[in-house]
Parts: C-alpha cells; sequence; structure tokens
C-alpha cells in the first residue's frame, strides 16, 4: 500500500507540505516526553516526532486503512501504533498519570470535540498543538470583545494559555479543504482551582452564549429565571465577559441560590 485514501467522513486532508509539517512538530515546547498525536493520516507528522529522540511518542488513528499504512512504514514502532478513537480514549490510563503533549493536523470535524476532549483531561494535558480550520482556531484564541469569542474561548481559555501561531493554506492538503487552515499551541497555565463552582461555571457560559446576541438578562433565563437582581454584567452580552467576569457571575449566582439544579436543566 503507497497511499491512504482520503475520507470525507473522517475529515481527512492530508498535509503535503514538509516544512510545514516540520514546523508543527518544532512548535511542541519540548517541556512533556510523553506526546500522542492525533489521526497521523500517512505519517507526514509522525516522520518527525518518531526521529525526535527527546519524545517517546504514540500515535492514535481510527482509519483501519490509515493503520495498515503505517504499520508497514514503521514497522520497528508497531507497539506505539493506536487502532482507536481519541474521543473515547482513556487518557489518564494511557498516560499513567504523567504530563502529554497532543499534537495533530486534527480533522475538521471533530476539532472541536478534541479540545473539549483535552478539557476533560486538563490534568494530564499539559499541552497541544493543532492544525485546525482557520475559523475554529481563531475562536478559540480569541478575547472578549470580539464576534468569535465563544463557549470554547472560555472554557480553554480558563486553564489555557492559547496561542495563534500561523496561517495554513489550502494548496498544501490532499485533497485541498475548501477553507484555511491555522496552527495554534494551548499551554496549561497555573489554574488548580477556579474558585467556582465548574459545573455550574459551564453551564453557565454555555447558557450564556445559546443566545449571545441577548443581553445576560434574557440569556441566562434557562438557568437562571429569576435574575431581576442589580448588576452590570445582566447588561451585558456573553461577549463582554472575560474568564475571571464569568467566576464572579458563578458565584453571585451560586451564593443567592438563583439557578435551576444542574440535574433539571
Amino acid at each position: 500500500m503507497n497511499y491512504v485514501r482520503a475520507k470525507k467522513n473522517l475529515g481527512q486532508h492530508f498535509l503535503k507540505d514538509l516544512n510545514i509539517a516540520k514546523n508543527i512538530v518544532d512548535s511542541l515546547s519540548g517541556d512533556n516526553e510523553l506526546v500522542l498525536e492525533v489521526g497521523p493520516g500517512m505519517g507526514v507528522l509522525t516522520d518527525y516526532l518518531f526521529n525526535e529522540k527527546k519524545y517517546q511518542t504514540f500515535i492514535i488513528e481510527i482509519d483501519t486503512e490509515s493503520i495498515e499504512y503505517l504499520q508497514k512504514k514503521y514497522p520497528d514502532n508497531i507497539s506505539r501504533i493506536i487502532l482507536g478513537d481519541f474521543l473515547k480514549m482513556d487518557i489518564n490510563e494511557f498516560s499513567g498519570g504523567k504530563s502529554i503533549s497532543v499534537i495533530g493536523n486534527f480533522p475538521y470535524n471533530i476539532s472541536s470535540q478534541i479540545f473539549f476532549k483535552v478539557l476533560e483531561n486538563k490534568e494530564v494535558v499539559s499541552e497541544v498543538v493543532g492544525m485546525l480550520q482557520k475559523e475554529v482556531a481563531e475562536r478559540i484564541a480569541s478575547g472578549p470583545g470580539s464576534k468569535e469569542y465563544g463557549i470554547l474561548s472560555v472554557l480553554l481559555q480558563a486553564f489555557y494559555t492559547v496561542e495563534y501561531l500561523f496561517t495554513v493554506h489550502e494548496y498544501v492538503f490532499s485533497p485541498p479543504p475548501k477553507v484555511k487552515s491555522a496552527v495554534i499551541r494551548v499551554k496549561r497555565n497555573d489554574v488548580t482551582n477556579l474558585g467556582c463552582n465548574e459545573v455550574l461555571f459551564k453551564k453557565v457560559i454555555k447558557t450564556s452564549f445559546n443566545q449571545r446576541r441577548k443581553m445576560l438578562r434574557n440569556s441566562l433565563k434557562p438557568i437562571c429565571p429569576t435574575n431581576d437582581w442589580d448588576h452590570p454584567f445582566m447588561e451585558k452580552r456573553p461577549e463582554q465577559l472575560s474568564v475571571k467576569d464569568f467566576v464572579e457571575l458563578t458565584n453571585i449566582i451560586d451564593s443567592r441560590q438563583l439557578f435551576v439544579k444542574c440535574s433539571e436543566i
């Protein structure tokens, strides 16, 4: 088998440009020995990762055709090639509790889900370097006041520092996607406790942005029906609030017991 057929249902677009591949791998900080590549495809990033002796690299791929190709390409590393779904993977068990870096040319159709998975495992995933759809990358990296700022922006920036590294054009992929891509790096910050009920924090953020054009007084009604209390936040839209503001808002709602219990939502 000399190539892998890109599958639309898996969101596969294989990177061809070796310079970009090297730049992506070089964007890892090197802080973690254990590296997990998600969706290696035909191994353009994997070549550099396996050749970098400071990393203990494993790769996880859901496509059986890619797995067959990669096993033939890397016969000495078969034990590090995992057939599986990253979104269903037990990352803590895989890492043995060690900090890991996640890297990949992420499929467009699951890129947001990958970062939600990272958040669920923030105690062990201390870094992510990923290429994804430019629009999603901008959303993750944007700050308060931006129209791109949203649910994933706030949740990730609560626990990670996000850097937009560079834009990647369509023609360096096979097949070329219809949109541009971008590479971002997220690194775990020092926050271990937000200082609020994190379950409620997530619910407040998601509910707020579900109706992002409305003021918070209206958008929060599904979880906070009695919100006629006087606070400047109530006259703002969600994209105007920082992570710190959302923590404060969560604590106000929590302390006044103004919310519908999460089990009832």
